[in-house]
């Protein structure tokens, strides 16, 4: 089994294991699974195993929280001398002279960028997939990773990576992080604070991890909170629970709700635990939608050849340029409000991750925009609420299907600043309620 992060930074830090060995070892194992996989656009070999050697001669290697842990990087963040790709074809090639705010980080932290992830074309679904591969769920191959941090989420779940960073801007870490049952969370609004956040401020970034304390330690590293690295039991804690599917209260799948009945029982022993759901607004769904189509054309307008984009995408920005004049703040506002209501009653809300199943393999990216859109927006219902007002909201694994090898996940989600609380009520479900690492 893959060492986890916190073991292998431990290790190298006490001298006990070798960041060039751990690097190789995580290489040979890219090389011999992910032509199945379909997890990475690019590799970084050679640029691996010098930074793993850069890493081993550092004077504060004893002090690094990340020391020489193997680390997958999503295909959107500037990483020096690498082309950002966005899963497109259209885009630029110009390679980056110089790390962004995440590579920055985790490199100043002691990791070792082993590669960048696939993605669906600007992150627009939760299928991540494109002409040169498909990221497939390890667990089931059949089914997709999920998106748009599928191939982050599959090089994890894969045991590639102990550790993957992703984005999230309506549920991209977290149901990619449900498709392949590991934790996923997707902090508050301007945690990891950036200038121009993607989606009119509806994405940001996050870990992608097979343990809570790995999730943790990435976040606190991201997120520039080194307070946050270990988790913190609190309670007692109100917790709601809901399985009522967000804004079209759609048919919910048994094995779904029966996560959510799970874990509302593994947390009745040391927690108050009621049936209660916000009211959603449908103007919030307005909201999501608008900044969902708008986003994308925005960032693609200028910066993209369109004529190159796969249909669905061209689609996609066709229809955001129009819709751009209907992003206001007035939807959120009002959805704020409403959340903020809530959680003065219960400390934290858990829902079921998926809406729907996971969707299956295959190319999406030669489907129709409409082949895409309605499926991709009915497995996420219940996440991209939370991506408009802000709140912090993690996946983590409680149970199996009954009849598919896959996980059955529950999203938990807090009030502003409760990304330590979820992070310790998720490790409280993983004492209670073990689950396989990786495939």
């Amino acid at each position: 089994m893959v060492q986890t992060a916190v073991e292998i930074a431990r290790g190298v830090r006490a001298g006990e294991l070798d960041p060039v060995q751990v690097t190789e070892e995580a290489l040979a194992r890219i090389a011999a699974a992910d032509g199945v996989v379909g997890a990475f656009r690019r590799v970084r070999f050679a640029e691996a195993r010098a930074e793993a050697a850069e890493v081993a001669a550092r004077p504060d290697l004893a002090s690094l929280p990340l020391a020489g842990v193997p680390v997958a990087v999503k295909d959107v963040t500037e990483v020096a001398g690498e082309y950002l790709g966005w899963g497109s074809e259209a885009g630029p090639r110009e390679a980056a002279a110089a790390d962004g705010l995440i590579a920055t980080r985790l490199r100043a932290a002691g990791a070792v960028i082993v590669g960048l992830t696939r993605v669906p074309e600007l992150c627009i679904f939760p299928t991540s997939d494109d002409p040169a591969g498909i990221a497939r769920n390890p667990r089931n191959p059949a089914f997709t990773a999920g998106g748009s941090s599928g191939g982050s989420a599959a090089a994890v779940a894969a045991g590639l990576v102990p550790i993957a960073h992703g984005t999230d801007g309506l549920g991209s870490i977290r149901l990619p992080a449900g498709m392949c049952g590991i934790v996923g969370l997707k902090p508050g609004r301007d945690v990891v604070w950036e200038e121009n956040p993607g989606w009119f401020g509806l994405s940001t970034h996050g870990p992608l991890t097979t343990t809570v304390a790995d999730a943790a330690l990435l976040m606190s590293v991201l997120a520039d909170r080194p307070e946050w690295a270990t988790t913190a039991t609190s309670g007692p804690l109100r917790i709601a629970t809901s399985t009522q599917v967000p804004f079209t209260r759609a048919p919910l799948s048994r094995p779904l709700r029966a996560a959510v009945e799970q874990a509302a029982e593994l947390l009745s022993a040391g927690h108050s635990v009621t049936s209660a759901t916000p009211a959603y607004p449908l103007r919030a769904l307005g909201g999501l939608v608008a900044r969902w189509l708008a986003g994308p054309a925005e960032q693609a307008v200028g910066s993209f050849d369109l004529s190159r984009l796969q249909p669905r995408t061209r689609t996609h920005v066709r229809v955001g340029r129009l819709t751009a004049r209907l992003v206001n703040d007035r939807a959120r506002d009002e959805w704020e409000a409403i959340a903020a209501q809530f959680f003065e009653s219960h400390d934290v809300l858990v829902t079921p991750t998926l809406a729907t199943l996971p969707l299956k393999a295959r190319r999406w990216h030669r489907e129709s925009w409409l082949a895409n859109a309605v499926p991709s927006s009915r497995v996420a219902s219940f996440t991209g609420p939370w991506n408009l007002a802000g709140y912090p909201a993690l996946s983590v694994p409680v149970a199996r299907h009954p009849v598919h090898d896959l996980a059955m996940c529950v999203q938990l989600v807090a009030r502003p600043g409760g990304e330590p609380v979820l992070l310790g009520l998720a490790a409280e479900l993983e004492s209670a309620n073990p689950w396989p690492r990786t495939v």
